[in-house]
């Protein structure tokens, strides 16, 4: 795909938004680097898909303010953001084809896309998606992942300055989000575009992002790289955020002496050092192929390791654990600095 090459750094300053009680964005400043993969993260509530139709244009803050490219967003209609969204829910025109839909943004007034350049870039991105064989059929004749991938084809054939992406591939198989994970990075980072994504898939966030929001009830949370956030959590609410298994939350004085002020230990799977320390218990082995993880029942807590692929261990067996470089969380579940853990 062409390069995109207009600047599209964007920029929420204390941004709020409420619908009726429900608080949706409380005071969010966040700085979207241009050309970067931002992916916002945080459960049902947190402000993820506001925060897409705040930059969006199709709702508008109650204070504070957006800008892209350096440019007041106020009274700008979404035509005028040069942004592509694409939502959860499917947005065809059933009664079109595959390529009519496809065709249908490059046809708008603000574009007005050449013929035979119109056809280069539907036939471009219906290869990406894999649907080329596809695209003489009306979109009622397609699957659910198909109407999926038809949407996204729609937002990429527009080569906008920014995409807007809001659980893209929630809907499609594994093998097929696997291989649009790809996708979509590659399509990203080749064009040059700023792509502001939600997902609730944390290797989605890990394998694709730049950079990581974390947001929790409309709060910005903590925002950095996502090996920065998961490796250093401002919280226990951002530590839970990344990690396949979860981060393990016990009681944090279960291994001995905790810091003061500690109530909470993290540990992630790789925390747990396996050979030494105390003894817990195997409940259950579960072998994924690439690594094994071994769920283990320790002083009353039920925690989650990984451990070599070839395991001999099962359950019922005794494996001593301890400890390694854990996380620390006071009683309102912010983290302690190494500082105060020391």
């Amino acid at each position: 795909m062409k390069e995109c090459c207009a600047v599209a750094e964007v920029n929420l300053t204390n941004v709020s938004k409420s619908y009726g009680a429900d608080v949706a964005l409380d005071d969010v400043t966040m700085t979207i680097p241009d050309g970067s993969f931002v992916v916002l993260l945080g459960p049902t509530g947190a402000g993820k898909t506001t925060t897409l139709r705040m930059v969006s244009g199709l709702d508008k803050p109650e204070s504070g303010c957006i800008s892209i490219g350096g440019r007041d967003m106020d009274g700008c209609t979404p035509a005028q953001r040069d942004v592509a969204m694409v939502f959860q829910q499917y947005s065809l025109y059933p009664h079109l084809t595959v390529r009519q839909n496809l065709e249908f943004p490059l046809k708008s007034p603000i574009l007005r896309t050449p013929a035979n350049e119109m056809k280069r870039q539907v036939s471009e991105v219906a290869e990406v998606l894999q649907i080329s064989h596809k695209l003489d059929n009306k979109a009622t004749e397609l699957s659910g992942g198909e109407m999926q991938r038809v949407s996204i084809g729609r937002a990429l054939v527009r080569n906008p300055s920014v995409f807007l992406m809001d659980e893209p591939l929630s809907s499609l198989d594994a093998k097929l989000r696997s291989d649009l994970r790809i996708e979509l990075k590659s399509i990203q980072a080749n064009s040059g575009a700023t792509l502001l994504y939600v997902t609730h898939d944390q290797i989605e966030a890990m394998t694709m992002a730049t950079h990581v929001g974390v947001l929790d009830r409309g709060k910005l949370v903590q925002f950095g790289a996502p090996r920065d956030v998961y490796e250093n959590p401002i919280s226990v609410y951002a530590a839970s955020r990344l990690g396949q298994p979860r981060i393990n939350l016990l009681s944090a004085n279960v291994f001995g002496s905790a810091p003061d002020g500690a109530v909470t230990i993290g540990l992630r799977p790789e925390q747990i050092i396996q050979g030494d320390g105390e003894d817990s218990f195997v409940q259950r082995v579960e072998r994924l192929g690439d690594q094994t993880r071994l769920h283990l029942s320790f002083k009353g807590h039920s925690l989650i390791t990984v451990t070599d692929a070839h395991t001999t261990l099962q359950g019922g067996d005794t494996v001593k654990i301890r400890p390694q470089n854990p996380y620390y969380f006071d009683a309102a579940g912010a983290r302690l600095t190494k500082e105060e853990s020391s």
